[in-house]
């Protein structure tokens, strides 16, 4: 492994880090030393579909917080998040 790689939490994989922290938070700090860029490419796809499908709304509070427990069971935990369920369409159910 090089100095331009590093061992991902979610893969497992030597891979390509993130250029820089996605949140100025201590979620962000987290994912940019455990998560490659690949996986992280992988969870904005799941997000975009998370946001479609349930009418998340970024800015609201709710929404953030739906989205920053996905990516802690997702990305740093044991990689089962929420699924898209067809029959809660538009609604968050927590």
């Amino acid at each position: 492994m090089t100095a331009e790689t590093m061992t991902c939490r979610r893969c497992g994989e030597g891979a390509t880090p993130l250029a820089k922290a996605p949140f100025r938070n201590e979620l962000g700090t987290r994912i940019l030393s455990e998560i490659c860029s690949g996986c992280w490419q992988e969870w904005l796809q799941h997000q975009t579909l998370l946001i479609n499908h349930y009418g998340l709304d970024p800015r609201d509070q709710k929404s953030r917080t739906f989205l920053y427990e996905q990516i802690e069971e997702v990305l740093l935990g044991d990689g089962s998040g929420k699924e898209v369920d067809t029959s809660q369409q538009g609604s968050i159910e927590w």
